[in-house]
């Protein structure tokens, strides 16, 4: 709600819908006061109304916790041997407390495409879409939004980032929820424009042909001290190499250049006056040639820089050495190159070189210093591109195409949805290394989709969607389930799966009153939960007073029952890999660590509920009783 609306009591949009406010009857000192109160809280940053209606998911919930079980039917497994990708069906604020629990700051990457509020049936607030004529249009999202970006902050790594696609309608509001509110300016890494190159042909104004992606680290501190974050792969690297493979391989050869064969073509010259156009390769000629096809590609300038082959057959550029300070370089940093032909000095530059003699030397020994040809020229470093395939990722993205023709052959109608391609650019482009992503509004599966096409065997992907219209139930599983396991298009062609493991898991509640009762079913209820914290779903034992999980490096035991423990125990001394060990206890915090301390080295105890508990009482403020029944 707005200043403006504080002082007038009652806005607009209230009167003629009849909504009332915690404001709706203050006198005008008293809403002065209010005001006061506000921006004494805050100097810069957002002020709205968050209580305006409580959200269904609130309500619906009151008096319970949020635990996960699986439908064991939509289970696939193709390659035991990669991590298993978690689906999870229900609310994401829901789904995001139990991943409070289960993977509490060991998220690389969140990567979300929430809804735009454009005001045209996009975003549901209470089961119903706000439209344009609300009032508190803005609000509705902004605490909607800031509920589960706050609990999704706690999934990431201190070295964790989270990636955000909005467009014009809630850019600003989003851009200070996260400044301001959560990530802080501290944290910005930029925000990455994806050209769509297809303006809306139905605007008012300036036609949008844009949206953009919010990037934030955790800590960017941090963040920055990973090796090479925020870099893209050249996105034509691997073809120039490609092409300088095939001109080199000319070197030594009598043909007919590329240039000479696109103008005689057309007059069908037999063989024999064909061989008058031969030229003997040199590599002098496939640098010619190369440099011709290199300046006519659509290239960044980066990449056009790296224009010529040397005599091995590797692309490279030179790069200035000269020192990039303002200041002067000490004194070792003057001493001149010698020129290997004329054995004279080469000119060194004014603030000296970039490197210490020591590492010159290095450079002249490995051969990557170029030189003139003779010695007036200032030498230069050897960049090979081979070795150089990743540069800065720029703020722009240029991405025309859908994934229309894609949904058509599944048989899954599906508009709008994120390209598969698009995914995979910014989930490779930010965090240099991503080996846990999250997407809690994860629609039709994209993220989940694209990290399946990286083929990264250490990476696991976690998505969550609600199944409003059925998009979990079908859209989002089944195109995952084709995807993995390959399917039949349209055309009667055979799609080999990208192999994978996935698990379906809905939201379930269970009682938040803390009595034995409640307890002991929240343990029984959390086992599956235990399971996805730990990635170990084959069950080994499962008897009613303990179940015993493994993975293809640990096992997960879970005690239900202390007067088994000595069983339990027998089991746990077999193990033969790391475990984790989740026993229960009415008492809070013990966890029978005393039984354990002696049977293994590489085994951790911990007691539940309490260790869940203790998660959602800061979610759910619930105040922890002194007694339980």
């Amino acid at each position: 709600m707005s200043i403006a609306e504080l002082i007038g009591g009652t806005s607009t949009s209230m009167k003629k819908k009849g909504a009332s406010s915690k404001y709706e009857g203050y006198s005008k000192p008293q809403l002065l006061a209010e005001i006061s109160k506000l921006t004494d809280r805050k100097r810069y940053g957002l002020v709205w109304e968050e209580e305006v209606v409580k959200e269904q998911f609130e309500l619906a919930s009151i008096g319970k916790l949020p635990v996960i079980y699986e439908d064991e039917t939509k289970a696939i497994t193709t390659a035991k041997d990669q991590p298993t990708h978690i689906l999870i069906e229900g609310d994401n604020y829901h789904a995001l407390s139990v991943l409070n629990y289960t993977h509490a700051k060991s998220v690389d990457v969140i990567y979300i495409d929430p809804p735009y509020n454009t005001g045209e049936n996009d975003f549901k607030y209470n089961d119903k879409f706000v439209d344009k004529e609300d009032g508190f249009r803005h609000s509705k999202w902004l605490a909607f939004m800031n509920k589960r970006l706050r609990l999704a902050k706690n999934l990431l790594k201190d070295t964790g980032v989270i990636l955000i696609h909005i467009d014009e309608n809630e850019f600003d509001s989003l851009n200070l929820l996260l400044e301001s509110e959560i990530f802080h300016e501290k944290n910005n890494l930029g925000t990455i424009i994806w050209n769509k190159k297809n303006p809306k042909g139905d605007a008012k104004g300036v036609s949008t042909m844009h949206e953009y992606v919010f990037c934030y680290a955790k800590n960017k501190e941090m963040f920055l001290k990973l090796e090479n974050p925020v870099m893209r792969r050249k996105p034509n690297a691997v073809e120039i190499i490609k092409k300088a493979k095939q001109l080199f391989g000319k070197v030594g050869k009598k043909v007919i250049p590329e240039e000479i064969q696109a103008v005689i073509k057309p007059f069908n010259y037999p063989a024999k006056v064909l061989k008058d156009f031969e030229v003997k390769y040199t590599l002098d000629i496939v640098n010619k040639e190369f440099q011709t096809w290199i300046s006519r590609q659509d290239f960044s300038g980066g990449e056009k820089a790296y224009r010529f082959i040397d005599d091995k057959g590797e692309v490279y550029r030179g790069v200035s050495m000269a020192w990039p300070n303002k200041d002067k370089a000490p004194d070792d940093y003057f001493k001149p190159l010698i020129h290997p032909v004329t054995k004279k000095k080469c000119p060194v530059p004014a603030r000296g070189w970039r490197n210490p003699s020591s590492t010159m030397k290095k450079l002249l020994d490995k051969g990557l210093i170029l030189f003139g040809e003779d010695e007036s020229k200032q030498p230069e470093r050897k960049y090979l591109l081979k070795d150089n395939m990743f540069e800065n990722t720029p703020s722009i993205y240029n991405y025309a195409s859908s994934d229309d023709t894609f949904f058509s052959d599944l048989g899954i109608h599906f508009p709008y949805a994120k390209p598969v391609e698009v995914a995979k650019y910014l989930l490779t482009s930010i965090h240099p290394n991503p080996k846990v992503i999250v997407d809690f509004f994860a629609g039709s599966g994209t993220a989940l989709h694209a990290v399946l096409e990286l083929e990264d065997k250490e990476m696991q992907c976690i998505l969550v969607t609600n199944n409003e219209a059925n998009i979990c139930t079908d859209v989002c599983y089944p195109r995952l389930k084709k995807v993995i396991k390959g399917y039949t298009d349209k055309r009667g062609n055979v799609v080999t799966g990208n192999k994978g493991n996935l698990r379906y898991y809905k939201t379930d509640f269970v009682p938040a009153e803390a009595t034995h009762k409640n307890k002991k079913m929240l343990t029984e209820k959390s086992i599956q939960m235990l399971c996805v914290k730990e990635g170990t779903f084959e069950c080994v034992v499962n008897k009613k007073e303990y179940k015993i999980f493994k993975n293809e490096s640990r096992f997960t035991g879970i005690l239900l029952n202390e007067l088994a423990i000595d069983q339990f125990k027998s089991h746990v001394l077999k193990f033969n890999m790391p475990s984790s060990l989740f026993i229960f206890s009415l008492e809070g915090d013990d966890d029978y660590s005393d039984e354990f301390a002696e049977v293994r080295q590489d085994v951790r105890v911990c007691a539940i509920p309490e260790a869940i508990l203790k998660v959602y009482r800061r979610i759910y403020g619930i105040t922890k009783p002194r007694h339980v029944l």
